[in-house]
């Protein structure tokens, strides 16, 4: 059901260790959150006594510490060790040696010449590779089962990894609460089920999110879980020097805390702010009295407004404040704001079209009309059209005596001059024979001396009943 790839991912390993393949292709050098990279490998170190003695070693998620290498043994990065442990032995990954061990001390102010230092006791063996992956295999099946147990009995806790030492026989369980909380009755439990030593070991919210990892407000995976290892202390102090909001929902993180990300840029801005005035004394002009409203820390523009309009902002830069501050000081006024608002030019920000995309409003039509009174017009046409054929072929068909053509040629009359020039009737169709297309020719003439005869019967009077009689 778990595969040994996903106990050891959080190692830094891209495939668990076997016995018959070297230890360097292990080590995930890529994107391993406890990976460093060791810029003095190139020295060639002729002298083997200038060869440090002491190793880094990394363990399960950001668990890294320091160890002693015996004499006359040298290990090399990516070397899996057996070393000492209470009670027992662990085994680990060797990620720094050489020199950059010391240096690497010197900056976590480690003290390399305390001879109390946990020792290595040798490479690790087949047997003891066989064993490690074993115990690893079994971490996740573990914290899951002692999630249903924490259920069941009730606590207030939250079980978030659980780590199995190198020679299976101890296990560390790290769990997250608000408060103290007795678990006595489930290091009992554990115990008996597991047969191992149980150690609990509470940790905050913080390095919960670095062991469950996820991805951030700005779309990337967490600092914290690819590559921040140390956490430092965030107030709101840090947001306040930066003109954020004192938004809670997003100045937070993952882990419920402000975001670590904001004391990245701190630095730089309270640098930019070294070089801004005082914002709280108002500024006298003879236009009237200026108040602070807001400022660009990162632009160097600073806005005002006047007492009696609040409402419109003057944006100064941070010189011609000063230069007003320095006359009122004098115990002068400046004429008004607005002279001074020369140099700040406010330009429209303009993106560049540099991947070929389209503007989102390129199938908006303004011209066209309305969907709805476009649909009736077509359909209005089309029945128009398709009737108006259909009556031409109809008057084609009937004969030349019969009262139906009478009735169309006297509709014709009444439809006017131009309709009775129909388009359709001159139009030959191409796929009618020869034959065929001759005798509408004379249907049509026929039908002209009709409408004629018709005329001059209309024109003579017709006598009337009395005179017959």
């Amino acid at each position: 059901m778990y595969s040994d790839q996903d106990a050891f991912q959080s190692r830094g390993c891209c495939h668990a260790p076997t016995t018959y393949q070297k230890s360097d292709d292990i080590s995930q050098h890529s994107c391993c959150k406890l990976d460093s990279y060791d810029w003095l490998s190139d020295i060639n170190f002729v002298d083997q006594k200038r060869f440090f003695n002491i190793v880094e070693v990394r363990f399960k998620n950001n668990r890294k510490d320091f160890y002693r290498v015996p004499d006359n043994e040298i290990l090399r990065v990516g070397d899996i060790v057996a070393v000492e442990s209470s009670p027992g032995h662990d085994i680990g990954i060797v990620s720094l040696s050489g020199e950059i061990v010391r240096l690497q001390m010197k900056k976590k102010n480690v003290d390399f010449s305390n001879p109390y230092f946990k020792k290595v006791y040798r490479k690790a063996r087949t047997s003891d590779i066989e064993k490690w992956t074993q115990a690893s295999a079994l971490e996740i099946p573990t914290m899951i089962g002692t999630r249903k147990a924490v259920m069941e009995l009730g606590l207030e806790m939250k079980i978030n990894d659980v780590e199995y030492q190198g020679d299976k026989t101890k296990a560390i369980f790290y769990y997250t609460a608000e408060g103290r909380v007795d678990f006595r009755e489930l290091i009992k439990i554990l115990a008996e089920k597991y047969s191992v030593r149980i150690e609990m070991k509470q940790i905050g919210v913080r390095q919960e999110s670095s062991r469950l990892g996820g991805i951030g407000s700005c779309g990337r995976e967490l600092c914290c879980s690819s590559w921040l290892t140390d956490f430092k202390s965030v107030s709101t102090v840090t947001a306040r020097n930066q003109q954020l909001s004192m938004n809670p929902q997003k100045l937070a993180g993952q882990c419920g805390k402000l975001k670590c990300c904001l004391n990245f840029e701190n630095d730089n801005y309270k640098e930019e702010l070294r070089k801004f005035p005082q914002n709280k004394p108002r500024l006298l002009t003879n236009a009237g009295n200026a108040y602070f409203q807001k400022m660009d820390i990162l632009g160097g523009i600073m806005w005002y407004t006047y007492e009696d309009n609040p409402s419109n902002f003057i944006s100064l830069t941070v010189e011609n404040v000063k230069k007003i501050q320095e006359l009122n000081a004098k115990n002068k006024k400046a004429e008004s704001l607005e002279e001074y608002t020369e140099g700040v030019v406010e330009e429209d920000v303009k993106f560049d079209n540099v991947i070929g995309q389209d503007d989102l409003t390129r199938f908006d039509s303004k011209d066209k009309p309305k969907r709805k009174n476009n649909r009736n017009s077509k359909r209005n046409n089309g029945f128009s059209k398709k009737k108006q054929n259909s009556v031409n072929r109809d008057n084609d068909k009937k004969p030349q005596g019969s009262k139906f053509a009478a009735k169309s040629n006297s509709n014709d009359k009444k439809q006017g001059g131009k309709q009775n020039q129909n388009p359709n009737k001159a139009k030959q169709r191409p796929n009618q024979p020869k034959a065929q297309q001759g005798e509408g020719n004379n249907r049509n003439n026929q039908n002209k001396s009709k409408r004629k005869f018709r005329n001059k019967q209309n024109n003579n009077p017709k006598p009337n009943q009395d005179s017959k009689a």
